[in-house]
């Protein structure tokens, strides 16, 4: 009987046919998201809110309480955009937050994370230093503003 010889072909070829026959590469592009979250939203942010999963172009990310979530609310086209903008591709068409426990990431103690918490009490100024681990621009300006409306808007009651 003949000996057949087949023709050796590299593994990342064949992963990358079977990858186009899947039609996988959206869904990998999607979970793309997970290893620049905390570089793309900050040190405080990621702190406090951290991406659970993605379905149909939304995002669903956990918080750590009300207050991030509903800060993180006025600031949802803003990270979907510097998350697009990352990825290079338009992955994240909304956000979707939802209130739990947020791991503290970088082996950080609990007391560190605490204190990444943005200012709750309308007496409290916003800090600079919290704003300045914030390392993109728009976002950091975009935060500051919020904490600013909330300060006043606590001063009024």
């Amino acid at each position: 009987m003949a000996k057949k010889n087949y023709p050796i072909e590299r593994l990342g070829d064949v992963l990358d046919e079977s990858l186009k026959r899947l039609d996988l590469a959206p869904q990998l592009e999607a979970y793309g998201i997970w290893p620049i979250w905390n570089d793309v939203v900050g040190k405080p942010v990621a702190r406090n809110a951290q991406p659970e999963k993605i379905r149909n172009g939304t995002l669903f990310v956990k918080v750590s309480s009300p207050v991030w979530m509903q800060q993180l609310q006025f600031m949802k086209e803003l990270l979907a955009e510097k998350l697009n903008e990352r990825l290079r591709a338009k992955v994240v068409k909304n956000l979707f937050f939802v209130v739990g426990n947020v791991a503290v990431t970088d082996g950080e103690s609990r007391d560190e994370w605490e204190r990444a918490r943005p200012p709750v009490n309308s007496e409290t100024e916003f800090s600079e230093p919290f704003l300045e681990q914030i390392k993109d621009p728009d976002i950091r300006l975009a935060f500051k503003a919020l904490l600013r409306g909330y300060a006043r808007r606590g001063k009024k009651r």
